[in-house]
């Protein structure tokens, strides 16, 4: 019988030739990323169960990327990153993303912003590979044919001691999307609309696995945004596999090898879903503009359409002054938070989850949307079908 992607992934990290679902195996790991939320929990666990003085397993397989609450005066949010400054210099832990000047970002060369895109853009995310980090969105790198989860703090811990851990191998549910994308649509509504198939648990340790001529025909950031949002319906992973596209971006920024892998013809799916995007609709759900890494703030003063940078578009159009790229307010974080719903308001979020409280204030009302509908609810001040604007 053949294997997923996510089968043969995780086989090979265990050296294995084969697994199946629901075995529980040791594999080897090949990245551990952590931020300044869980990054001091880890150390403590790994400095309580490893020794004072213990050594992690490999100072370049971990990565510290200090992206939540940066831009903020709680000294306790300070002193986050703090440890994992101290930690990088005891390890010699060679990737830290470090900041030292939170009044400029731009003055920290070494800052990136949100972990899961900074992984990527560092070269970090790479086919065939196993990846954990201790933030549920890690999943979100499973787009460049890897398996990549999220972790809490022990589990973490015992990586940066050992190089490994003991998981349960998942079951694949698969989401076969073809047909021409229309032109309103974006890779935020495919992934609203089946966790809106398959309910916010329904895909609980389960590998969510995209495949089809859209999938294909997908860039990687819209890739990423498919995986990053496969534990909003309970998903273990979510993967895409790697093609040339994923090859470009990988090999532009890094020189180190990597092997894909792919699902066998005769793979097992715990279920096999298929979609017609071309029948698909849009997911109807004060404008703030809070870049996820120092990349994507530089491209909106460099990019331009029509003469004007995107910028200069979004300011004469009375959107907020761009804030530093973070995490920030997806999290809710401190009151001094851009962005954060400190009172009970209405928001149209492009980011990846709305439980109550997720962004601040527990009354407040969070519409996950892509960022065609964000645009149109933004002129008009009421939750709009972005149809209205581009037809």
């Amino acid at each position: 019988m053949g294997m997923t992607l996510t089968e043969k992934i995780l086989a090979k990290a265990a050296a294995r030739s084969a697994v199946e679902p629901g075995e529980n195996i040791w594999v080897d790991v090949d990245l551990l990323m952590t931020h300044d939320v869980c990054g001091p929990g880890t150390i403590g666990v790994f400095k309580r169960e490893f020794g004072a003085d213990a050594k992690v397993w490999d100072s370049e397989k971990i990565v510290l990327i200090p992206d939540h609450y940066i831009f903020t005066a709680d000294e306790r949010a300070n002193r986050n990153v703090d440890i994992l400054r101290d930690f990088a210099k005891e390890q010699g832990i060679k990737y830290f993303y470090d900041i030292t000047d939170r009044a400029d970002f731009k003055a920290n060369p070494d800052y990136k912003g949100v972990c899961h895109i900074a992984l990527a853009q560092e070269g970090h995310t790479r086919p065939g590979e196993v990846l954990f980090g201790t933030d549920s969105h890690t999943c979100n790198a499973g787009a460049f044919g890897q398996f990549a989860t999220g972790i809490g703090n022990t589990d973490a811990g015992f990586i940066m001691g050992t190089g490994k851990l003991l998981i349960k191998v998942p079951a694949t549910m698969r989401f076969v999307m073809d047909g021409e994308m229309p032109d309103y649509l974006l890779a935020q509504d495919l992934i609203l609309q089946i966790i809106g198939d398959i309910g916010v648990a329904g895909a609980t340790y389960r590998t969510m696995e995209f495949a089809g001529s859209t999938i294909q025909q997908l860039t990687m950031e819209e890739r990423m945004t498919l995986c990053n949002m496969a534990i909003e319906a309970g998903g273990k992973n979510g993967t895409i596999a790697a093609d040339e596209t994923t090859f470009e971006y990988v090999r532009a920024r890094t020189n180190k090898p990597f092997e894909p892998v792919y699902t066998d013809a005769d793979a097992q799916f715990y279920s096999d879903r298929h979609y017609d995007v071309s029948q698909l609709e849009p997911v109807k759900v004060p404008t703030y503009l809070v870049p996820a890494t120092q990349k994507v703030y530089e491209d909106m003063f460099t990019l331009k359409y029509e003469g004007q940078t995107l910028s200069e578009i979004f300011l004469q159009a009375g959107c907020i002054e761009p804030a530093a790229p973070s995490c920030a307010a997806c999290l809710g974080g401190p009151k001094d938070t851009f962005g954060r719903m400190n009172e009970p308001e209405v928001c149209v979020s492009t980011t990846n989850r709305n439980f109550p409280g997720r962004m601040g204030d527990k009354t407040a009302q969070i519409y996950l949307a892509s960022p065609y509908t964000a645009a149109a609810s933004a002129l008009t001040g009421y939750v709009t079908d972005p149809r209205e604007f581009l037809s």
